[in-house]
């Protein structure tokens, strides 16, 4: 497979060929302060190196606890969590 060679700033569409998103779902995420870019104008800017951290920083834990948001106050929500990752075979922390 060969390896593309991306610039230090992205359009909207070179962040959604690199994360293989749809255009749409990037930027409600950039306007909501979700993924970190600016927007110049009409015209949407990403550093790499930013997508990259955002991607790091984005663990399977804390995006479900976000997904979970209205059930934050549950008592049940970790016992679920972890029947849900024994089942998937998975740890909870990201190796």
């Amino acid at each position: 497979m060969e390896q593309v060679i991306l610039p230090e700033v992205l359009t909207l569409e070179e962040v959604s060929e690199y994360l293989r998103l749809p255009m749409e779902t990037l930027q409600r995420q950039a306007l909501q302060g979700k993924l970190p870019g600016r927007k110049i104008e009409n015209e949407w800017r990403f550093l790499k190196v930013a997508i990259d951290d955002w991607l790091r920083a984005q663990s399977s834990r804390s995006t479900l606890l976000q997904q979970a948001g209205a059930f934050a106050d549950d008592t049940s929500l970790a016992q679920l969590r972890t029947s849900i990752y024994q089942a998937r075979g998975r740890s909870e922390v990201d190796e």
